[in-house]
């Protein structure tokens, strides 16, 4: 598996895989504006993209968690979304913006990589008719017999347990932060780094990479909080605008 990743900022990332460029959860705003999350929640954007949109280069797909909150797709990203040739996300989303809309467990390709989406669920379960749906991906590249994972805005819940049992994880990418509201009290709508280990336990990613963390007001966890619930040099930490390339499996 060639795998190269480059952490943009927030969930952004830009994922080379089998020769296929795939961009996750664009959001290319500056930073300062306060975004509205619906039902009287909003967040603060405090970090702009470590790269900027014109610099990326051409990409064969678009990979989106979930259209409905700014920290996964803001205006700047919106507008990217033409650019590519192939958008792939919830059935929800793809209604309201086109593309591929996949259900959990649904497949499509863009090139020769199969993109396979995951269960997620973005809060506590009475959260999700006002939250939405949202997805996670496994990337698999033709030839291999383990996935790329970006676990999307998730808590640990049995749905994303069913990754342990039907992929083999080579890298997890994951949405952290532990992600509250004054309004929602102490509902956390991302894992904390105590959830992600206990969850990395059981799909036992030979790689994990945390991105989703900071750049936003709403995060209420950082890098030393989830540094500190793993074992040392257990977690691989991205330099943001660095395009980072690992060994092949």
């Amino acid at each position: 598996m060639t795998l190269s990743i480059t952490h943009i900022g927030g969930p952004t990332t830009l994922i080379e895989i089998g020769g296929v460029r795939l961009l996750v959860d664009p959001t290319f705003d500056a930073p300062g504006r306060r975004y509205a999350f619906g039902w009287g929640t909003s967040s603060r954007k405090t970090a702009g993209p470590a790269v900027p949109a014109a610099d990326l280069g051409p990409l064969d797909g678009i990979l989106l968690t979930h259209d409905q909150h700014a920290d996964n797709l803001d205006d700047a990203g919106r507008a990217l979304l033409p650019s590519a040739p192939v958008v792939v996300t919830t059935p929800a989303g793809a209604r309201r913006l086109g593309g591929v809309g996949l259900t959990p467990w649904q497949t499509t390709t863009i090139g020769d990589v199969e993109v396979t989406a995951t269960p997620s669920r973005h809060g506590p379960a009475w959260s999700v008719p006002i939250v939405g749906p949202t997805t996670g991906f496994a990337l698999r590249p033709p030839g291999s017999t383990s996935v790329v994972w970006i676990s999307g805005d998730t808590v640990v819940f049995p749905g994303v347990l069913e990754v342990a049992s039907r992929l083999t994880v080579d890298t997890a990418v994951l949405h952290l932060g532990k992600v509250q509201f004054g309004l929602t009290g102490p509902a956390r709508f991302t894992m904390t780094g105590r959830d992600a280990y206990a969850l990395c336990t059981r799909i036992k990613p030979r790689r994990i990479i945390p991105v989703h963390y900071e750049g936003w007001s709403h995060f209420h966890e950082g890098r030393a909080q989830i540094d500190a619930a793993f074992p040392p040099d257990t977690l691989t930490w991205l330099t943001p605008g660095t395009r980072t390339t690992f060994a092949s499996r």
